[in-house]
């Protein structure tokens, strides 16, 4: 399926695991990666399942949408597998990505409210915040001032 890339507009990311659910020292390697892409991306709000992750970014100007999945999925696989060791099953994302660009502000605050209650819907905590492998950049407003971001 072919992605679209749109400069500046913020993106609602969907990837799934490929065979085996994650631990939950893989949930939080997964995390702290996706947590330190801040060179690449604006990191908004993510949620690490067992299953899936669930992000909403923006990558940075002149930054591809290929270029920031490609990066997240490579090196979380990668540092994954090391904690594994070479003697089991290898970690592997899905291929493909679903990706969607959030149009307004009504978009995007759904969005991040279906990332909060994602942990709670699958009955993994009561609410998103209780949640080990949630995360939310309460400063994100912030550190958008002065990027061209569509919404």
């Amino acid at each position: 399926m072919p992605h679209i890339f749109v400069d500046g507009a913020v993106y609602f990311l969907t990837f799934c695991v490929l065979e085996t659910n994650l631990s939950e020292q893989e949930q939080e390697i997964v995390l702290e990666h996706i947590k330190t892409g801040v060179k690449y991306y604006v990191l908004l709000s993510v949620v690490v399942m067992p299953d899936h992750v669930h992000a909403v970014l923006i990558p940075k100007t002149g930054v591809f949408l290929s270029r920031v999945v490609k990066g997240i999925k490579g090196v979380s696989s990668r540092k994954i597998n090391l904690q594994r060791g070479e003697h089991t099953e290898k970690f592997k994302w899905q291929d493909e990505t679903y990706d969607r660009v959030l149009r307004n502000k009504a978009e995007l605050e759904q969005k991040i409210k279906y990332i909060y209650d994602n942990p709670a819907k699958k009955g993994f905590s009561k609410e998103g915040a209780t949640y080990k492998f949630w995360y939310f950049n309460n400063n994100y407003e912030e550190e958008l001032k002065g990027m061209r971001v569509l919404l």
